[in-house]
């Protein structure tokens, strides 16, 4: 009778491979210099000693088109381009090319305007926008950078520019603190005031 219980025998196991993600305090490391490379949290935990957090950050400078981006990071990306076709191995496929806004917020969307014959107004202008190299790694927990963030309702206020991903982390750790300091309770909780004189306080069961 054959032995069915070993997976790496089943022909749709064969030739699977998962992305390696480099170990590094932080993205500039994770492409130079990373500790090691893991595909399971586990794994990057054995390789750094600590436990590690799973994340991804933009690095290098900003590129005003695609092709630019894909000349600067050759060999850290996919390049799709006629001609200069290169696919990297699925194990290698941490990194990515962002486009993103390049000041400012991306542009709200647009509200219909129903007026001369017209369901929406005449689009903006698109933004102008940039690329960058997205570098995806686990970074150590003592690496994490210590950042002073604001609480959530102060932040969407006042910014005006979007937050990069470390401080929405950091946002997201804060503990929830009072708009005003609480004021004591007049009465208990469990009590109440009768409706036709206010000022006698009664239990309420």
């Amino acid at each position: 009778m054959s032995n069915i219980g070993a997976s790496a025998d089943l022909g749709d196991d064969r030739g699977m491979t998962a992305i390696l993600y480099p170990v590094a305090p932080d993205a500039e490391s994770a492409l130079a210099r990373p500790l090691g490379r893991a595909v399971r949290r586990r794994e990057a935990e054995a390789l750094a000693g600590e436990t590690v957090a799973f994340v991804g950050t933009p690095v290098g400078p900003a590129y005003a088109t695609r092709d630019a981006a894909l000349d600067a990071w050759t060999g850290r990306v996919d390049d799709d381009r006629p001609g200069r076709l290169r696919s990297l191995p699925p194990e290698d496929r941490w990194c990515r090319l962002v486009e993103t806004v390049a000041q400012g917020r991306p542009p709200t969307p647009a509200a219909p305007a129903m007026r001369d014959g017209r369901r929406w107004p005449e689009p903006p202008p698109p933004p102008v926008t940039v690329w960058r190299l997205h570098v995806s790694f686990w970074r150590p927990a003592a690496a994490e950078p210590a950042i002073e963030a604001p609480q959530a309702r102060t932040a969407r206020r006042r910014s005006q520019e979007p937050m990069d991903a470390q401080t929405l982390r950091a946002i997201a750790r804060q503990p929830l603190r009072p708009v005003r300091p609480q004021q004591p309770l007049d009465i208990g909780l469990f009590e109440r005031r009768l409706p036709e004189s206010p000022h006698i306080v009664v239990p309420d069961e």
